[in-house]
């Protein structure tokens, strides 16, 4: 057995099918298989690894080299993806050795931030990673939104296909990047995917010319649903542009469904807007996101409150030794071992219980709870003030 790296064309008879076979409808069509050709240029930047044995593909991985949003800080990060084991190989090992030289070498290049979407929770929670919000889904009828037909609003929406409007919104998209917690965008090698499709609508808001919403959809049928990807607005105004927009289609479709991040609030959104709000995780095939920091670079500089606490790192392959973490200066600075001074307290983390801080999912004590290290009174008072609470909106789709 022996691990490689394979690229361009090598990816139709390696880790093309075995994807294929985890992931889609099988045995596949004729059709199907030579459709995998036209994903190549999308793939062309990943780091994709194979286990092989006698010539025989038994187990893929890939690494989407992306960028993410931390605490306000756009860092490199790797989204793994596309990982799959022949059924006659699984439950040897093979994810595991994969996923341990994917990610040193992910690492090694400079990527301090992971994520993906994961087969099974609990088995990506070995090696450090956490769950993050999922975004719900909001289905609502579109006659409802009628006071938004006669409101007067600032700014005006752009409507056409994805194709031709998609420099608008990928710019659109940065934007974002740069401003919400969390937010993470592909490479251009893989986000122009969107654009050749061609097979969404789009529509954006703009305000004194500035793109301040922008959302995907399509349209099932006369008298169906208007399906609606995720919904981007940076105010009220963005947001009422866009279902303002959808208000107009009460004579089309019977409903629009819409994904919003998980700490929009939809009911709020109108009076009389009867609406249904959901997130459902589900195993197989409906999980919610995980991520974990891969470099304790990527704590350095974030904006953080008061708190001084030392931290032990234990169980990680990437994460380990022991440093304090002081949040007084309002930024996170990061030492090795104690300092002079007094003694702080003191927690022993794993990375997942480092990463949920990181990420602002969980709070100090819940991280004790879920085995994710032993955290003290003293040293959750501390964490708390260094990382407070936050909901990521973890926007790229694997």
């Amino acid at each position: 057995m022996k691990i490689r790296r394979v690229v361009a064309e090598e990816r139709l008879t390696t880790s093309f099918p075995l994807q294929a076979y985890a992931f889609e409808t099988s045995p596949l069509s004729v059709e199907r298989t030579d459709a995998f050709r036209g994903y190549l240029p999308y793939n062309e930047g990943n780091r994709t690894l194979i286990v092989e044995e006698d010539s025989e593909t038994l187990a893929a991985a890939s690494a989407i080299p992306m960028r993410q949003n931390l605490r306000g800080t756009v860092l490199p990060m790797a989204g793994v993806a596309g990982v799959a084991t022949h059924p006659l190989a699984r439950r040897r090992g093979h994810v595991r050795a994969l996923l341990h030289q994917l990610l040193d070498e992910m690492r090694d290049e400079g990527h301090q931030l992971s994520a993906l979407y994961p087969f099974r929770a609990s088995f990506y929670e070995k090696f450090g990673y956490v769950g993050l919000p999922k975004p719900r889904t909001v289905t609502f009828s579109p006659a409802d939104l009628a006071p938004l037909q006669r409101a007067e609003l600032p700014g005006e929406v752009e409507w056409g296909r994805v194709g031709p409007g998609y420099p608008r919104y990928r710019e659109f998209t940065g934007r974002c990047l740069r401003e919400r917690h969390g937010f993470a965008i592909f490479p251009d090698f893989r986000a122009v995917g969107l654009r050749d499709r061609d097979d969404r609508w789009l529509v954006t808001a703009r305000i004194d010319g500035a793109t301040v919403g922008a959302v995907t959809y399509r349209i099932d049928d006369h008298g169906g649903e208007l399906a609606a990807d995720d919904f981007l607005a940076t105010d009220p105004y963005a947001r009422a542009l866009l279902l303002q927009f959808f208000a107009r289609h009460v004579d089309q479709v019977e409903r629009v469904s819409v994904q919003v991040p998980a700490d929009e609030l939809p009911e709020l959104w109108l009076t009389d807007l009867a609406v249904h709000v959901q997130a459902r995780v589900a195993r197989p095939g409906s999980s919610a996101p995980m991520a974990r920091l891969l470099s304790l670079d990527a704590l350095a500089g974030l904006p953080a409150g008061p708190g001084r606490v030392l931290v032990e790192l234990v169980g990680d392959r990437w994460l380990a030794g022991t440093h304090l973490l002081d949040g007084t200066t309002g930024r996170v600075e990061l030492l090795a071992g104690a300092t002079a001074g007094p003694t702080p307290p003191t927690a022993t983390l794993t990375a997942a219980g480092l990463s949920a801080l990181a990420y602002g999912v969980l709070d100090p004590v819940e991280v004790a709870i879920r085995g994710f290290g032993s955290v003290p009174a003293d040293a959750a008072t501390e964490l708390r003030g260094i990382f407070p609470r936050r909901l990521p909106y973890l926007f790229a789709d694997f």
